[in-house]
């Protein structure tokens, strides 16, 4: 009796030492499985980073997306059929005419295959230059690693032709830029013409398109319409109110019996929709800021031929003009204190940025440079404004499809640097407040047009 009960005993372990051997073959798939993901992203960013620093022109952080091998090689076949090879020590260390050229490339479709030490990614391209012409290719990069760090050590590049059913007239595409680390995301590109995110701190954007007002989802990346009631010619001129409940806008009241061309008016509604109400009696009034109190309102108009800034109570009433020199004054927008309002001015004969307090005193330029600087941004911390620079100069216009950049300035020190390469932008790309809450990423549009 005694044996029996002891090979019972030990046929009663296999069940559990399976049982181990599962939870640990479970373990290890987990962590291999876990390790493939952080993987991935990490090849995403690199990816991004090594097409990001081509275009900024920044040799040296280009230099470390990449690592010679004996046998690296980068291939391509263009679209006319035409086929060469390139040593990768060309792209470790380029000519300087070769980089820094801007435009954006856009990646989708990736496909992995990811080894302890070696790993392939395959995927489409668009790629977007300075005057908005695609370049499409399918691109495989093969990817060693180094010391726990991914580097790219060779490609096959592959161009091709936009089939002609497909061409359309504006591709926008709405991404994201961290000021801290240069990344650039794209939240979402689509085959309309979109602009202007204002950033809820619910985790969406709100932006325009054909007279209409979309909400965004930064997760989902799903477009709903945003209910404006009779307001379906709104510009590009939005913005939610510093408690988040509220959203300015800019319809073209073509009933408003003035007998200028457009006639916008401010209006504003409750954050989730409905039926606005009138703020600004005159046309043309274009929004741009809040108070932070969310009792006053910051605006360019048109008035007996001089557009400048002006600010009106929330629940309207009489008007009150800020500026007064020649040449247009535009994009007014409040620091988070309420101190200042910062704003565009061609007073000078050269669009640059200036600041003046809240009353309209002491106007005060804070850009000297050779670019066309427009629509300054305060950063909800205060230590930053971001606006959008033309490389060249447009006099008073802010028009779309030219060669633009954005530029971040330090409000302690007032040093300035890119935070984008020119790409193919302007009228908006940036027109209104994008911050994120936590100032850490503000939200833009870019385009490409066939």
């Amino acid at each position: 009796m005694k044996q029996k009960r002891k090979h019972r005993a030990a046929f009663g372990c296999r069940p559990f030492l399976m049982k181990l051997m599962f939870l640990f073959t479970i373990l290890v798939c987990s962590t291999i499985q876990s390790q493939r993901e952080k993987d991935s992203i990490e090849i995403i960013k690199l990816l991004e980073k090594e097409g990001l620093t081509w275009r900024l022109g920044d040799k040296e952080g280009h230099a470390e997306c990449w690592e010679a091998t004996p046998n690296g090689i980068i291939a391509m076949s263009t679209a006319n059929g035409h086929l060469m090879n390139v040593p990768v020590e060309m792209v470790i260390n380029p000519s300087p005419n070769m980089l820094g050229n801007g435009g954006f490339a856009f990646h989708s479709n990736h496909k992995m295959h990811i080894g302890e030490n070696l790993a392939w990614v395959g995927h489409d391209e668009v790629s977007v230059d300075t005057l908005g012409r695609e370049t499409l290719s399918y691109e495989v990069r093969f990817l060693n690693k180094f010391d726990d760090a991914w580097k790219l050590v060779g490609q096959s590049m592959h161009f091709y032709n936009h089939p002609a059913e497909n061409k359309i007239d504006t591709t926008s595409y709405i991404q994201t830029v961290d000021i801290e680390t240069g990344r650039i995301e794209t939240v979402l590109h689509i085959n309309e013409h979109f602009e202007a995110p204002n950033w809820h701190p619910e985790g969406y954007l709100i932006v325009n398109s054909k007279g209409k007002l979309y909400t965004l989802d930064l997760s989902t990346k799903k477009l709903n319409l945003l209910d404006t009631g009779f307001a379906n010619q709104c510009n590009n001129d939005h913005g939610i109110s510093p408690d988040n409940k509220w959203v300015a806008l800019s319809h073209n009241d073509k009933e408003n019996p003035s007998s200028k061309s457009y006639k916008s008016a401010i209006f504003i509604m409750p954050i989730k929709g409905g039926e606005p109400k009138r703020i600004t009696a005159n046309v043309p009034s274009y929004w741009h800021g809040w108070s932070p109190n969310g009792k006053t309102l910051a605006y360019c108009a048109e008035r007996n031929g001089n557009y400048d800034v002006y600010t009106i109570g929330v629940n309207g009433g009489k008007e009150k003009r800020l500026t007064t020199a020649e040449g247009l004054d535009d994009g007014p927008e409040y620091s988070p204190d309420g101190k200042y309002i910062y704003f565009n001015s061609y007073r000078t004969g050269h669009m640059q940025i200036w600041r003046m307090l809240a009353n309209g005193n002491k106007p005060e330029q804070l850009t000297f440079d050779k670019y066309s600087n427009w629509f300054p941004h305060p950063s909800p911390d205060g230590k930053w404004i971001v606006y959008i620079a033309y490389t060249s100069d447009q006099k008073q216009s802010h028009l779309f499809g030219k060669q633009v950049k954005l530029r971040l300035m330090d409000l302690e020190t007032k040093e300035i640097r890119d935070i984008t390469p020119v790409f193919f932008g302007g009228q908006g790309t940036i027109n209104v407040p994008s911050w994120s809450p936590d100032s850490k990423k503000l939200a833009f549009v870019s385009y490409s047009v066939n």
